[in-house]
Parts: C-alpha cells; structure tokens; sequence
C-alpha cells in the first residue's frame, strides 16, 4: 500500500480521475464493438445509460462510502478479474456504474475491518437494496469467489496506476540544442504498452491488459 501512498489525501482524487477516465476509454470502445461481437446482457445491464458520468458517480462512492483507500485498488483488481472471467460480458455504458458500486461494496467487505451494508450501498449506488444483494451474488459467482489479493498483486497493479498517472501529468519539456546532434539520431517517441498482473504467483509473464484500452 505503500507503494502508491493511498493515504495522501492529494492522490487519491487524482486516482479517481484516472480510474474514471480509464473505465470510461474501456466503455466507449466496447459501446461500439458491440455491434460487431455479441454481449450478453447481464443483471449489471440497465436499459438506458445512466445520466450521471462515471467519474461523478465514482467520486460520490469515494465520498460516501467511506472505505479504506486500498478498496478501489482491489475493485479495480475485482473488475479486472471480472472481464477476464466473463469475456461475453465486457465493460460498456450500461453496465459499469452497476460494476462499480458492486465492486468497491465487496472490496470494502473483504479489505475492511467495519464496512456499511448493503442498504446503505445501495442508497449511494441509487438503486435498490434487493438489486444490490443480486448484484452482489453475480459479482461473486462472476470471479468464482476469487477475492484474495496478495501483496504482490496488489503491490504490481499499484506500480501500474502510479506510472500511469504520473504519465497523465503535464511534462516540461527542456528546449533542444540543435547543435547536438546525438539528441536527434535515433530518437523516437515511446510506445506506450498496458499489461495486466498475471496472478498465477509462480508464473513471472504478464498479460495483455483487457480493462485498458
């Protein structure tokens, strides 16, 4: 955890921001590729998108439900199991908000020493408490009750997040010497790649990412 210092109150809005804009890249390009691969439609499926904007309803969940900063790096970690576990139903706009309350509740179910119920979870995530209690089971059974993260894993995905904001950042960018020609030869811009943490602890290979796009 102390790798990406979730406690310091100036990052974590900043990591909602980049959770927020991660989920809402992920949503929009499998918004359009529904048309050209089947989705199932799923309990976490609304029938209109929510008017609220993702990184909004991030934000009022990080407000109100008072985790442990570490939960939201787990439920990014529950989301990501969950898409590689449940390829037919990928991320989009009518699912993810549904993903989102569900997730952070169970991470702060499993992570957390006091947590709130289920009620009071579905009272922030605006829906009811039946729908949040079948939210719930499905989520479960989704990751095949895979809820342990290690140190590792949570240390590899919290490198991520921390390399992946810094690289959002504004860059000043020293003016170049013209004169020195060694800055020009063989210079090219980096390719920036996205992976996800294999799991599989006796395994060092890492993944294709499937949460990013």
């Amino acid at each position: 955890m102390a790798e990406l210092e979730l406690h310091n109150q100036n990052l974590m809005p900043k990591l909602i921001d980049y959770l927020s804009s991660l989920l809402q890249r992920v949503a929009e390009a499998n918004d359009i590729n529904v048309r050209f691969q089947p989705q199932k439609i799923s309990v976490f499926h609304g029938l209109t998108r929510p008017n609220i904007s993702i990184q909004s309803y991030l934000e009022r969940i990080f407000k109100y439900a008072n985790c442990s900063p570490c939960c939201f790096v787990v439920a990014y970690v529950y989301l990501d199991r969950f898409t590689q576990c449940q390829p037919s139903l990928p991320i989009n706009s009518f699912n993810i908000h549904r993903l989102l309350i569900t997730s952070v509740m169970i991470a702060a179910k499993f992570m957390d020493d006091m947590y709130y119920n289920n009620a009071y979870y579905a009272k922030v995530g605006g829906i009811s408490t039946t729908e949040m209690n079948f939210l719930e089971v499905d989520f479960l059974f989704g990751l095949g009750f895979h809820l342990n993260v290690t140190p590792t894993t949570f240390q590899t995905y919290c490198t991520y997040l921390q390399k992946e904001m810094l690289l959002l950042q504004p860059v000043v960018v020293p003016p170049i010497n013209f004169e020195d020609s060694s800055l020009l030869i063989g210079s090219r811009s980096p390719k920036l790649q996205y992976i996800c943490y294999n799991e599989d602890e006796s395994s060092s290979q890492q993944q294709q990412q499937q949460l990013v796009v």
